[in-house]
C-alpha cells in the first residue's frame, strides 16, 4: 500500500465519521421533535389548520314601560376578510373599495390595525346585490367572507332617538379609552355611541360565542369541531311610555310647522317618582342610518343642519325660563313672607322704580299673587324681585335644584345658571345691579335652565315639594327573565316651605289654566289642570315660547315641559302641544265631549297620593277673581312674559 492510498484512506474516515455524526444529529433532532417537542408542535399544527370564527352576541332589546317592543336586532349580512394563508392582495382590496364604497384607506387601516384570527370586519348592513356578487365571483374575492351578524334596529325610526341614542362601529379613539375595560374590546365592535346604548352598552352586548372551523392548505373552511353559541345581552325595560312618546313627537311635529319654527323640546315625568314617560328633541335622525356605517350624503345633512340634530336639547338645551320661573319667585315670596296671598300690587303696565313693564305696556291694576300667577303678570313678580333681593332668589333657585344636573342617566346634561352675583362677578367681574334682579324675578337674565329643570320645577310644586331624580330605565333582565337590576324612584330634595304656600303657589297654576294665560286652551277640559306659560327673550330671533303643566290637579302623575325655539308666545306656540300630550295621557280623543276626568294611563304600582290630606281637595274650582282696570276677560290670552326695557 502505497502513501496515496493511505491518505486516501484517512480521507475517507473523516468524511465517513462526518457523515455518521450528521445522520446522528437528525436523528436525534427527529427523536426531539418527535417524542419531547411532539405534543406543543401537535398544538402548532392545529393552530394552522383549526380556525376560530366568532359569533356576535346580540345586543339587548329595549322595550317601553308596557312592554312594547322599541330596540331590537335583525339578522344581516357584513363582508369581512379572512387572511388565513395569505394577505389580502391589493386587487382584492380594490375591487372591495368600488363594490363596497369603502376608501381603499380604510380598508388597508383596518387590515394594518389588526391583530389575532378574528374576521375584519369590512361593512356591516349590506345589501342581497351586493351578497349575490361576492358569491357569484368568490374567486376573484380571495379571503373575503360573508358574516351573518345580528343588526341593530331602531323600530320606530326616529322615535325616542336621543333617548336610545345609537350604534356605530369602535374607532381608534375609543379603543384606546377602553383598553383598560373589564370588557376586552377590539377593532371591528359595534358598539353605543350615545344615548342608553351608550350608558348601558356592557350590559347590553352580551357574550360572544363562535366555532372551531378546521380548514384545508388553501384555506377553505372543510369542518367544524366545535361550537359556542353567544349569549344575547342584557334587555332594558324603559319608563317610557310608546303611545306617550308617539304622541309627544306627533303634536311637536305638527306644532313646528305651523308655527314655523324648527327645534323644540318635550319632557313629560311621573313628579311622584321621576320617571320619564317622553322625552323629545327637535331636529331629530334615524339611528338606522348609522348602524352599517353612514354614508358621507346623510352625515352632511345631519352635521350641517344648524339646528343640531343629534343635540338632546332635553337636557342639552339651555334656555331663559322665562315666566316658568314666576313658579320660584312666587314659592320664595310667600315663604319669605314678602308678600300675603291677599295684597293686591297695583300694575300700572310697568314698575314704579325701574323702567320695565309687561308685553306691549299692558295693565292689569290692582292683583293679587293667585291672579299675578295666573296672568303672568311682570310688574307684581318685578315686585316681588325687589322685595327679595337676588340673594334669595339665588337661595330658591338652588332649593328647587337649578344650576346642577338632575342626574338624569344619559350622558352631556347641562347645569343651566342661576342668576347671582357670584356669577356675574366670576364671568364678568362687574356688581349687580337691581334692574338685574327684575330680570332674574321673571326668568330673563343671567337664568338659564334645561327643559328637564323646567319639568323638575313643576314636578316639585305638583308633589308637595318632593323631588325625584329623573330616570329612563325600570328594570334590567337577562335572557332567563330575571331582574338584574331594578331602578326605583330616589328622593334628591325637598322643598323647606311650608305646605300651605305650596298649595297657594299650586291654587295659582291651576288659575292659569281656569282664567289665566292658557284658559282657551283648556277651555271644558274634563281633567283639572294646573300649568304655566312661558316666553323667554332670544337676542338671535323670535322668542322662545315655553308650557309647562301638571295634572289631574288633585292626584298630578304626570308633568309636562315644552319649549319652541323662535315660537313666540307660549301660549300660542307650546301650549297646543302640551294638551295634545296630556289628551294622549289621559286618553283624550275629544275631550270636550268627555266631562268624566280618567286616570292617567299605566299609574307606577304603589304610587302614593300625595293629595289625599290637601286641603281643597273636593272643592270646587273657584269663581274668578275680580280684576280691575284695563284686567282680561275670562278665557283671554293674556302671556305677558315680555320684557320691555
Amino acid at each position: 500500500m502505497n502513501t496515496n492510498d493511505i491518505e486516501f484512506g484517512g480521507r475517507l474516515k473523516v468524511i465517513g465519521i462526518i457523515i455518521i455524526l450528521i445522520i446522528t444529529v437528525l436523528i436525534g433532532r427527529m427523536g426531539y421533535l418527535q417524542i419531547y417537542k411532539g405534543e406543543y408542535y401537535s398544538h402548532l399544527a392545529d393552530g394552522n389548520r383549526i380556525r376560530i370564527v366568532p359569533a356576535v352576541a346580540p345586543r339587548g332589546n329595549f322595550y317601553d314601560r308596557n312592554g312594547v317592543l322599541l330596540v331590537t336586532n335583525r339578522p344581516g349580512f357584513a363582508v369581512s376578510l379572512l387572511p388565513l394563508t395569505e394577505p389580502i392582495s391589493d386587487d382584492v382590496i380594490n375591487r372591495l373599495s368600488l363594490l363596497l364604497k369603502v376608501s381603499r384607506d380604510d380598508i388597508k387601516k383596518k387590515i394594518d390595525s389588526h391583530v389575532g384570527f378574528d374576521p375584519i370586519r369590512i361593512k356591516t348592513g349590506i345589501g342581497p346585490e351586493i351578497y349575490s356578487i361576492i358569491a357569484e365571483q368568490k374567486d376573484l374575492y380571495p379571503g373575503v367572507v360573508i358574516e351573518v351578524l345580528p343588526i341593530r334596529e331602531y323600530v320606530f325610526k326616529e322615535q325616542a332617538v336621543h333617548v336610545f341614542g345609537y350604534v356605530s362601529e369602535i374607532n381608534d379613539e375609543e379603543l384606546e379609552a377602553k383598553k383598560d375595560s373589564a370588557h376586552k374590546y377590539k377593532m371591528g365592535d359595534i358598539i353605543g355611541k350615545a344615548g342608553l346604548e351608550r350608558v348601558y352598552d356592557v350590559e347590553l352586548r352580551g357574550k360572544d360565542g363562535g366555532e372551531q372551523v378546521e380548514v384545508d392548505v388553501t384555506g377553505k373552511p372543510v369542518d367544524v369541531l366545535g361550537k359556542k353559541y353567544p349569549v344575547p345581552g342584557c334587555d332594558l325595560v324603559l319608563t317610557l311610555d310608546k303611545d306617550i312618546q308617539a304622541a309627544a313627537e306627533k303634536a311637536v311635529d305638527e306644532q313646528l310647522v305651523a308655527v314655523g319654527a324648527k327645534a323644540a323640546a318635550v319632557v313629560v315625568m311621573n313628579p311622584q317618582t321621576g320617571e320619564v314617560l317622553a322625552m323629545v328633541s327637535r331636529p331629530s335622525f334615524d339611528p338606522n342610518l348609522f348602524v352599517g356605517g353612514i354614508s358621507s350624503k346623510n352625515w352632511n345633512v345631519i352635521n350641517n343642519n344648524p339646528n343640531h340634530p343629534m343635540d338632546n336639547k332635553a337636557i342639552t338645551g339651555e334656555y331663559p325660563p322665562g315666566s316658568t320661573f314666576k313658579i320660584v319667585t312666587g314659592t320664595a315670596a310667600l315663604a319669605e313672607h314678602v308678600v300675603t296671598p291677599e295684597e293686591k300690587i297695583y300694575d300700572s303696565g310697568k314698575h314704579w322704580i325701574v323702567d320695565k313693564g309687561n308685553a306691549d305696556g299692558e295693565a292689569l291694576g290692582y292683583i293679587n299673587f293667585e291672579e299675578a300667577m295666573a296672568h303672568s303678570d311682570n310688574v307684581y313678580f318685578y315686585e316681588m324681585g325687589n322685595r327679595l333681593g337676588i340673594d334669595r332668589l339665588e337661595k330658591y333657585s338652588r332649593m328647587f335644584g337649578l344650576g346642577k344636573p338632575t342626574g338624569i342617566n344619559l350622558l352631556f346634561e347641562a347645569e343651566g345658571i342661576v342668576a347671582s352675583q357670584s356669577y356675574k362677578r366670576k364671568v364678568f367681574d362687574d356688581d349687580w345691579y337691581l334692574a338685574e334682579t327684575f330680570d332674574a324675578a321673571i326668568g330673563q337674565g343671567f337664568n338659564s335652565v334645561t327643559p328637564i329643570q323646567a319639568a323638575m320645577v313643576m314636578g316639585q310644586i305638583a308633589a308637595d315639594g318632593q323631588r325625584f331624580k329623573p330616570y329612563l330605565v325600570n328594570k334590567i333582565i337577562d335572557q332567563d327573565g330575571k331582574v338584574v337590576k331594578q331602578f326605583k324612584p330616589e328622593k334628591v330634595g325637598e322643598l323647606d316651605v311650608p305646605l300651605e304656600y305650596i298649595r297657594l303657589v299650586q291654587k295659582g297654576l291651576k288659575g292659569v289654566t281656569k282664567f289665566g294665560t292658557a284658559a282657551s286652551a283648556f277651555y271644558n277640559y274634563p281633567v283639572d289642570i294646573a300649568g304655566k306659560t312661558g316666553t323667554a327673550e332670544n337676542p338671535h330671533g323670535r322668542d322662545h315660547g315655553w308650557f309647562v303643566a301638571y295634572g289631574p290637579f288633585n292626584n298630578p302623575n304626570i308633568v309636562v315641559a315644552v319649549i319652541v325655539e323662535q315660537g313666540g308666545y307660549g301660549s300660542a306656540s307650546a301650549v297646543p302641544i302640551g294638551r295634545k300630550i296630556l289628551d294622549a295621557a289621559f286618553h283624550l280623543t275629544d275631550p270636550s265631549k268627555d266631562k268624566k276626568a280618567p286616570s292617567v294611563k299605566n299609574q307606577v304600582n304603589g304610587q302614593q297620593d300625595n293629595k289625599s290630606d290637601k286641603n281643597n281637595s273636593k272643592e270646587k274650582s273657584p269663581a274668578q277673581p275680580a280684576v280691575v282696570n284695563n284686567a282680561p276677560v275670562p278665557g283671554k290670552e293674556n302671556d305677558t312674559d315680555g320684557l320691555k326695557r
